[in-house]
């Protein structure tokens, strides 16, 4: 069988580009080629057409040369063949060292720019806040930083994650949006590894914050973090405060001896659960807590009051016209409503919630309070309660251990799930051995098929909280939220169907769903990730707040909670909120707003109004509720 032909113009080809293959010697052969091929006709057209053109053939040759070497820089100078070949050797040394110059200009400010596009020079900032690792909570605690900075002539925010710098800077555009006068800083890099880790001058930063991802090995991560920052600050006299997040308490002791001794570590798992039941017990109660962590509103502040000391911390509660005082910090133990005849030392600080630190200002209030208008009654007894838990992660098992601290008598809790059968038998019987009376009882199904939820006599229960599934390695991060969003699609529908309003809490992980979730107004969601990193954002500018939070949202402390407003003043009556907060001082509580049913479906803020002004009147219905520090 005859051999096919190569094509000629296959083979030219080929033979091309095996020449430019054999380095930068062809390449240069091949361009002077192509630039004599281009230059000497055009020149001896110029030459040939010119109306002076010498009459010899020497005479038209020679000036063609002249043009050809002034085009391509090669002296043009004619004569003997001694000064031509001269004059082209001065040309091509002069080229050569030109050229030479140029690229390695050339490439060293590419390479300075490939560096900098790679995030890999050093922060050179001072008291400026350090964020090491990537996930959710990122642009929670970069929005909230930038928010505490905006009263600040300048201030920065280093971020540093083992991404690119490129997609990490427009990602926090995007999601963060304008900065004010905070500057954004991205450094790309492993934060695991001290030698990458001053990239971000750690030494000079304010706070550093740690932050655990999204992938099942977060929390080694985050130990490990903590070690190589230990490491890079090997030797230095001062260290910045540290504030870090693990999801699992088995590695809480780990992360907190890699932090040292000024470390703060929180435990993200068991703070979303206590918050999904304190929300589930009172709907709503997310709204509170959102207003309190986030710093576009009224938040806690450490004051000092010289005027208050020896005085009992109940004068206190009616002192301050526009903030609310909730407790003191003895030391370093927070003192969260405190009996009213506790007195004030004179180096207690005053816990207060406050628009800023520097309008809590004195003021005698007690003027304003009508004690006629105050209830007296008894406090309105807490019931056995049933609860629908629909769909099982992680945190399941610490929300039934929530439920079950303070369960009353006949309380249960009703699972519907497809998965984690054998943990639930666990909760259940540790709950048995434990004797409070929590009955749990498990059925299976698949929460995001209509039937499953119609065999359920949903309106029994007094909550309904919906969690989304664990994220799988490999699977789309969407997906826990995407079943938990068709889910509430279908407790949306039987509202529709029934006219009745469900008491839904709902824990999703990425803040945008909250947009799409097809939930009623003002109804409880808690976005894990963001409340942690709100949680940081708070600690990070106060570190003596992470004792005030670990006893606010514990499960058997002093918490925030709400209450009837009947057992505070007489509903259908006009009265200031100084009056609210006087009975509940009577009660051993502290009042720091309340929730307007009448504005309950009413966006921003769904009714829900933290520090008001103690003069401030309204007229109080029986389905209002009113916002205390207190117990159960």
């Amino acid at each position: 069988m005859a051999q096919r032909r190569t094509p000629f113009g296959d083979r030219a080809r080929y033979w091309f580009d095996s020449t430019l293959a054999r380095g930068a010697a062809a390449l240069v052969g091949w361009m002077a080629l192509l630039c004599l091929a281009v230059v000497v006709p055009a020149s001896a057209v110029l030459v040939w057409t010119d109306p002076d053109v010498p009459a010899s053939l020497t005479d038209r040759l020679a000036k063609v040369w002249h043009l050809t070497g002034e085009t391509l820089r090669l002296g043009g100078a004619t004569g003997t063949p001694l000064r031509v070949m001269t004059s082209m050797l001065l040309a091509l040394v002069t080229l050569l060292y030109v050229s030479t110059l140029v690229g390695l200009i050339t490439t060293a400010l590419t390479e300075r720019l490939t560096a900098l596009r790679r995030g890999r020079s050093t922060v050179l900032e001072h008291g400026h806040a350090v964020v090491l690792g990537w996930s959710e909570q990122v642009f929670t605690v970069v929005s909230e930083l930038v928010a505490a900075n905006a009263n600040q002539r300048r201030g920065a925010v280093a971020v540093l994650a083992d991404r690119d710098k490129t997609l990490m800077e427009e990602a926090l555009s995007t999601r963060v949006g304008p900065a004010g006068r905070t500057r954004l800083i991205c450094r790309s890099g492993p934060t695991t590894d001290p030698a990458v880790l001053p990239l971000t001058s750690p030494a000079t930063a304010g706070v550093v914050l740690i932050l655990p991802h999204d992938e099942p090995d977060a929390d080694a991560e985050v130990v490990k973090t903590l070690l190589a920052l230990r490491a890079a600050l090997a030797g230095e006299r001062t260290r910045p405060p540290v504030v870090a997040a693990v999801r699992d308490d088995r590695y809480r002791l780990a992360a907190c001896l890699a932090a040292g001794p000024g470390g703060i570590v929180l435990e993200s798992d068991t703070v979303t659960a206590r918050l999904i039941v304190q929300a589930a017990r009172r709907p709503g109660l997310s709204l509170v807590h959102q207003e309190l962590l986030d710093f576009a509103g009224d938040e806690f502040y450490l004051i000092t009051e010289p005027a208050l000391t020896g005085r009992p911390f109940g004068d206190a509660l009616l002192s301050y016209p526009t903030s609310s005082v909730v407790g003191m910090m003895r030391g370093d133990t927070p003192l969260l409503n405190p009996p009213p005849e506790t007195p004030i030392a004179a180096d207690d600080l005053l816990l207060v919630i406050s628009r800023d630190d520097d309008t809590a200002w004195l003021g005698d209030c007690a003027e304003v309070v009508e004690e006629a208008a105050m209830a007296s009654g008894p406090s309105t007894p807490a019931r056995a309660e049933r609860v629908l838990l629909l769909g099982w992660n992680r945190r399941a098992p610490l929300i039934v251990d929530q439920l079950r601290r303070r369960a009353r008598p006949g309380s249960a809790v009703d699972v519907v799930a497809d998965q984690g059968e054998a943990t639930i038998r666990q909760v259940n019987e540790a709950d048995a051995t434990s004797g409070t009376g929590l009955r749990l009882t498990l059925h299976h199904g698949d929460v995001t098929r209509p039937e499953t939820l119609r065999r359920l006599d949903v309106y029994s229960y007094d909550s309904v909280i919906v969690l989304g599934r664990d994220p799988v390695p490999g699977q789309s991060p969407d997906d826990p939220d995407n079943r938990t969003l068709v889910t509430l699609l279908l407790l949306r529908q039987l509202e529709e169907a029934t006219g009745r309003a469900l008491p839904v809490v709902t824990e999703l992980i990425d803040d945008r769903n909250r947009a799409l979730a097809p939930i009623g107004p003002g109804a409880d969601v808690i976005i894990s990730g963001t409340l942690i990193g709100l949680l940081m954002a708070q600690i990070s500018q106060n570190p003596h707040l992470a004792a005030v939070f670990e006893e606010l949202f514990s499960a058997d402390g002093t918490g925030v909670r709400l209450r009837p407003a009947t057992d505070y003043v007489l509903p259908g009556r006009e009265a200031s909120f100084a009056t609210v907060v006087a009975a509940a001082r009577h009660r051993g509580e502290c009042a720091i707003g309340y929730r307007s049913h009448d504005d309950s479906s009413t966006s921003p803020g769904y009714g829900v109004r933290v520090n008001p002004p103690k003069d401030e009147r309204r007229r109080w219905t029986a389905e209002d509720e009113v916002v205390v520090i207190g117990r159960d």
